[in-house]
């Protein structure tokens, strides 16, 4: 059994960041060439990699939407992923949960009634985890439906959150998702100010959760920042651009 350790010490977390500070992020948009997009999230020591597909023919048909595409999520993590739970290959029940929370998200986001009688495949595919896979999985989705050319509302990103020894965190790691006293994962659209994806686990006030949301919304800024650099990279090169993009 793996021994706690203390998570908060002189007013920092055990890696140094403050309460609000999120963990090294970056994302590489276009990295499989069968894929029409892809994104390559390392955030911490995370590793997510996203792939988008579509929109293509339904299969079988019987299946397909007159009216709008279907979009189809995959979340899985590989074996070597973790030295926890995740030893085995093939889908576990956390691993269909999350697909499925992560379709929601991106049906409400996606222009899916662009696109008639089509589906849209999406697959997350965790190579590396170190907590908040599933908003680290979903934000690098976000970049691959971008990168396929598919539209959407938004970009989506969004920061996991949580209570540490009675402090608000922002963007828990693997010993602070475990240890802590509450779990919060948060999708936004920066746009429309709206919440796509809330999860908890574990009591807070309402207060808690107001401060919360305010740290998720301006933690989802510095990620969507890192989004639109990740495509301006791929589209224009990384020494094309100005301020104004």
């Amino acid at each position: 059994m793996e021994k706690e350790k203390k998570l908060i010490v002189d007013g920092k977390r055990a890696d140094g960041r403050g309460m609000e500070d999120l963990r090294p992020l970056s994302i590489k948009a276009g990295v499989l060439k069968r894929a029409d997009g892809s994104a390559l999230i390392e955030w911490g020591r995370n590793k997510v990699l996203a792939a988008a597909y579509g929109p293509r023919e339904v299969f079988p048909k019987h299946l397909s939407n007159v009216h709008k595409a279907i979009i189809n999520c995959r979340y899985a993590m590989a074996p070597f992923s973790s030295i926890e739970e995740h030893g085995r290959s093939g889908p576990n029940r956390r691993a269909i949960e999350i697909g499925k929370v992560a379709k929601h998200v991106f049906e409400n986001i996606v222009l899916t009634k662009q696109f008639p009688k089509t589906q849209i495949d999406i697959s997350m595919e965790v190579l590396q985890s170190d907590g908040g896979t599933r908003v680290a999985g979903i934000t690098a989705a976000s970049v691959a439906l971008a990168d396929a050319g598919i539209p959407m509302k938004d970009l989506v990103q969004g920061v996991s959150l949580g209570r540490v020894e009675g402090q608000l965190v922002a963007d828990l790691d693997k010993y602070e998702d475990n240890q802590g006293e509450a779990d919060v994962p948060l999708i936004v659209s920066l746009r429309s100010r709206e919440i796509l994806l809330f999860q908890q686990d574990g009591m807070l006030t309402k207060e808690e959760l107001a401060r919360m949301f305010e740290m998720g919304f301006k933690g989802a800024e510095a990620v969507r920042a890192v989004q639109v650099q990740a495509l301006k990279d791929r589209y224009y090169g990384p020494h094309e651009l100005n301020e104004d993009g």
